[in-house]
C-alpha cells in the first residue's frame, strides 16, 4: 500500500540525510494519520490518494504565495514538496484521453449542456485518481458548449 511505501522511502530519507524529503514524508504521514482518526478506520488507497492529492493544493497555493511575496528560497522548497508528492500519486492521464473518454460518455449518453454533472460523474467515476477534477470539469465544460 501506499503508506507503506512512503514509510520505506522515509526511513531511506533519514539515513540519506535528506532533510526536505524527510519533512514532506513526514507531513504525508501526518496527514495519513489526521485523517485515519478522523474516520475511525485504515485509510484505504483512494483515501491515500486523495490526501495526496490534498496536500498537493496546499502546495501550490503556498507555493503562488511565496511567488507573488518574492520568497524564491521557500518557493523552491515548495517545488520540490510538489515533486515529492506527485511521485507518490497514478500517472495522470493526458488532456486528449480525457477528452476522449468524455466525448465517449456524451455520444453514449447524448448529453447536452443541461447534463453536464451526469457527464462529470461517469467521467470522474472512470478515471478516478488518473485525472485532477478541475481539468476534467474544464474539459467537459468545452466539449458540451
Amino acid at each position: 500500500m501506499l503508506v507503506d511505501t512512503i514509510k520505506s522511502d522515509l526511513g531511506k530519507a533519514m539515513k540519506a540525510g535528506e532533510k526536505q524529503k524527510v519533512s514532506c514524508l513526514r507531513m504525508i504521514m501526518s496527514a495519513f494519520k489526521y485523517k485515519q482518526v478522523e474516520l475511525k478506520h485504515e485509510l484505504s488507497e483512494q483515501d491515500q490518494i486523495q490526501i495526496l492529492r490534498t496536500q498537493m493544493k496546499q502546495v501550490n497555493e503556498s507555493l503562488d504565495q511565496y511567488k507573488q511575496g518574492g520568497r524564491e528560497d521557500l518557493a523552491a522548497a515548495e517545488e520540490q514538496n510538489l515533486a515529492i508528492l506527485k511521485s507518490y500519486l497514478p500517472e495522470q492521464l493526458s488532456d486528449e484521453a480525457i477528452a476522449a473518454i468524455v466525448k465517449r460518455i456524451i455520444s453514449e449518453t447524448s448529453a447536452t449542456k443541461k447534463d453536464f454533472g451526469m457527464v462529470m460523474k461517469k467521467t470522474m467515476a472512470e478515471v478516478g485518481a488518473q485525472a485532477d477534477g478541475k481539468k476534467v470539469n474544464s474539459i467537459v465544460s468545452q466539449l458540451l458548449h
